[in-house]
């Protein structure tokens, strides 16, 4: 089968600094510099040496196939060259080197409220836009009922659209580009924009597109979108392809990045809070059956949490909780004081140490961090650590059958007994 898109040694480079000129200067800018010129001249100022530019890569020689119908996800850290790639792709920049086969129109939804003129209404505009994307007025007039109404913009149709909010360009761009029926759909994470009723109305739709056979390229940030809407997945660091393929395994590789080292303490005391938390929790430790320190807990052993606190003020009422959420940042399970039999004794002014048993870790193999948190009382979180502090999971004989849990179980474990007779006999 042919590539829907085929890209082949892409490369993309920018010239960073003012050392060298735009070959086209505006009127203004030639004046603005005479002006200026004169200024120094009169002063007697010699003119500043320019600083040197430098080369800047946002692609090094990328390689990889979308097929046709195929949803791929594209994904990396800020500056990866995710945009960049998308923008080439789109004919919106020229790639320094390599080579582009797209087969099929393509639709893109790149930033808010793509290809539209401020000054034209929102009616006016989706004909402009789906002329853009190549489509006849027949096609937008079959289409045009649909798209307004997904967008939710009957009332401003006639609008300019520089008199919309962010979230109603975002609604319409999102709509024409989706409804007009391009080949392939190229999405950046414009998507971010809008609320949360609207994001899932949002992927819902993609979701559609992708059913019906068509290609989509999406850019997001959000692993657990990527994993939901897409078969495959690039992922871009530095410029670079570093992976390609199904979506489970580019996206195993980008999060190993994102997460923490599995250790078997963390000192907390100068790791990042959100606004207005203070440094309370100051270390942890995680401990196994006998006590000893590992950042590898076997399936269905116990594990227990070591907690150095310094607390500004006595408490009467402390909290603590854990939350474990799996590679994919998705919460498993939570545990907190609050939630036990008994309650945490009062904690003075100073330095405390709190420990959390866990009598079994019934938790798949992989990698899990922990989001940390303390409150002097139920009604108020003080402190709160996130996704730094990681362990391993590691197979053991959990069911007591000799057979090592394996993929596609979940990510929580849960012993069963099972009895069976024949139909008509008492239950043994």
């Amino acid at each position: 089968m042919t590539p829907a898109i085929r890209i082949a040694g892409l490369s993309k480079r920018f010239r960073l600094g003012t050392g060298t000129r735009s070959p086209y200067r505006t009127l203004a800018e030639s004046l603005s510099d005479g002006v200026r010129g004169a200024a120094r001249a009169v002063r007697g100022v010699r003119r500043e040496a320019a600083p040197s530019a430098s080369d800047f890569w946002a692609l090094q020689d990328v390689t990889f196939d979308v097929m046709p119908g195929q949803v791929v996800g594209v994904v990396g850290r800020n500056g990866a060259g995710k945009s960049t790639l998308l923008k080439i792709l789109s004919r919106i920049v020229e790639p320094t080197a390599g080579r582009v086969e797209v087969r099929g129109r393509i639709g893109s939804l790149l930033e808010v409220g793509t290809g539209f003129h401020p000054e034209l209404s929102g009616r006016e505009n989706v004909y402009l836009n789906g002329s853009i994307l190549g489509m006849t007025r027949r096609e937008i007039d079959r289409k045009f009922a649909e798209i307004v109404a997904f967008a939710e913009v009957e009332r401003f149709l006639d609008t300019p659209v520089k008199r919309y909010s962010s979230g109603m360009s975002v609604r319409l761009a999102f709509a024409v580009a989706a409804h007009l029926e391009p080949e392939i759909l190229v999405v950046d994470e414009v998507l971010a924009v809008g609320d949360a009723a609207f994001q899932r109305k949002c992927l819902g739709k993609m979701g559609e597109v992708a059913r019906n056979g068509r290609t989509i390229l999406l850019v997001s940030h959000n692993t657990g979108t990527v994993r939901t809407l897409c078969s495959h997945g690039v992922y871009l660091s530095g410029g670079r392809a570093v992976a390609a393929g199904p979506v489970d395994a580019v996206l195993a590789e980008y999060l190993k990045g994102q997460q923490a080292d599995a250790r078997p303490e963390y000192d907390l005391s100068a790791a990042p809070r959100p606004a207005g938390k203070q440094a309370i929790l100051r270390s942890v430790r995680l401990l196994d059956g006998v006590g000893r320190p590992t950042q590898i807990m076997m399936t269905g052993e116990p594990l227990t949490l070591e907690f150095g606190l310094r607390l500004a003020a006595p408490t009467t009422t402390p909290q603590v909780g854990v939350g474990v959420d799996d590679l994919w940042g998705q919460r498993v399970y939570s545990v907190a004081s609050y939630l036990a039999a008994d309650d945490l004794p009062p904690l003075p002014a100073g330095d405390s140490v709190v420990r959390c048993r866990v009598p079994s870790v019934d938790l798949a193999p992989g990698r899990y961090s922990l989001s940390l948190s303390f409150g002097y009382s139920l009604a108020g979180l003080a402190d709160q650590v996130e996704g730094l502090v990681a362990f391993d999971v590691e197979a053991n004989d959990f069911y007591g059958n000799g057979r090592l849990p394996g993929p596609g179980l979940g990510q929580t474990l849960v012993r069963s007994q099972w009895s069976a007779h024949p139909a008509g006999d008492a239950a043994p």
